[in-house]
Order: C-alpha cells, then sequence, then structure tokens
C-alpha cells in the first residue's frame, strides 16, 4: 500500500491510501474519473503495521483499494455497505468529527 498524510495549516490532516498496483492509474466508472496518483497517494510503500497505526489515529481518511479498504473495514473505521464501488475497485471516505 502506498500512504500520505496531507496536513493543513490549521493542523488538520486527511491520510490517503491506496493499493500498491492502483498507483499512477486511472479508475474511469461512468462519468467519474479518478487519477490516482503518486502527489496525493505517496511513493513511499507503507506496511500494514504503518497503515494501520496511521488509520487508527486518522480524523479524515481516503482510501481506495480492496487491501486498504478491507483493513479500515477489520478495524472498524468504515463498513462495507459505506464504500462506494468504481468498477471493481471498493473506495471510502472517513470524516470523523
Amino acid at each position: 500500500m502506498f500512504l500520505k498524510v496531507h496536513r493543513a495549516p490549521d493542523g488538520a490532516e486527511v491520510v490517503a491510501i491506496c493499493d500498491r498496483e492502483l498507483l499512477n492509474t486511472t479508475i474511469v466508472h461512468g462519468d467519474v474519473t479518478i487519477p490516482i496518483s503518486e502527489s496525493f497517494y505517496g511513493s513511499r510503500p507503507a506496511g500494514e503495521e504503518e497503515v494501520r497505526r496511521t488509520l487508527a489515529g486518522a480524523s479524515n481518511a481516503n482510501l481506495i483499494g480492496e487491501r486498504c479498504v478491507a483493513l479500515a473495514v477489520e478495524m472498524g473505521i468504515v463498513e462495507r455497505s459505506g464504500c462506494m464501488m468504481l468498477g471493481k475497485v471498493p473506495h471510502a471516505q472517513v470524516f470523523r468529527i
């Protein structure tokens, strides 16, 4: 998986995680086109434990791919029914208030 933490000047964070094979691809589903780029998802591979630690403390997250979404489901962060399917690729967004 690839992981990148985006930090805003006000301290807000968005954790972006994608499955390894999706990086630098584009998903097209109907009228929706999602580029899965290094600029958003990062360029450094992250292991499962690092992804778990980062997700556990994330207030906002953007996840795309079967493995990272399954991990978030396993951790109780998202429910499978709350994920959007882009073709065969699951996508989830997390906002904790």
